[in-house]
């Protein structure tokens, strides 16, 4: 199968709906992906097939539970699941923070290529950044333990915003010590992914 038909198939069996607009930005984005990929090792996949399911697909996975107003993506890499939200939401303002230079200059390209008005790309030390305004909801795919990503974030989440945690087998482990408790874990399904996936949804107590 093509990344297209795997892609296609993936958005139905995930009652994803996609306009004809966001899915071609969704391919371009991977072939964005697969071309910088070969200079700048971006991710560990390299088969365009594998990468609909283990980056788009799995980043999709999400889409339900991202509302509008603004989001952090932690630890981006090349751009996952910020870019793709980005897509996917055009009402929603994202941005992607990466302290490794040649993934945002990755992500830059893939802005302008796409012309995501809604996207922002920082190079930066997440505990060192300052943005004019707070964010409400920080996400993180591949960052860190939850209690680092939680000390790490603290000063860039607006009052009531969300901590949203994507992982593969619940890590109960990193709930030992933490402040505040998980709202709620919620089962992820990615299409052609057999795998356990979750997202922890931690609230802002302040």
């Amino acid at each position: 199968m093509t990344p297209e038909a795997v892609l296609t198939a993936g958005l139905a069996e995930m009652n994803i709906e996609v306009t004809p607009t966001a899915k071609q930005q969704l391919l371009a984005y991977l072939a964005l992906l697969q071309k910088w990929n070969k200079v700048y090792n971006l991710t560990a996949v390299r088969d365009p097939v594998d990468m609909v399911t283990l980056h788009l697909l799995d980043s999709l996975s999400v889409l339900p539970y991202i509302k509008t107003g603004k989001m952090l993506d932690v630890g981006s890499g090349g751009g996952l699941p910020g870019i793709v939200m980005a897509i996917m939401k055009p009402d929603l303002q994202v941005t992607t923070i990466d302290t490794v230079q040649k993934k945002a200059i990755f992500m830059r390209q893939v802005k302008g290529e796409l012309g995501l008005t809604n996207l922002e790309v920082v190079h930066a030390r997440v505990e060192r950044y300052q943005p004019a305004e707070k964010f409400d909801v920080i996400i993180s795919r591949a960052f860190s333990e939850i209690g680092l990503l939680i000390k790490l974030t603290q000063h860039l989440l607006a009052p009531h915003g969300q901590w949203l945690a994507m992982k593969g087998v619940v890590p109960h482990h990193e709930f030992e010590g933490l402040n505040i408790q998980p709202k709620e874990i919620i089962p992820l399904k990615v299409a052609g992914l057999q795998a356990e996936r979750h997202l922890v949804v931690i609230e802002s107590n302040a």
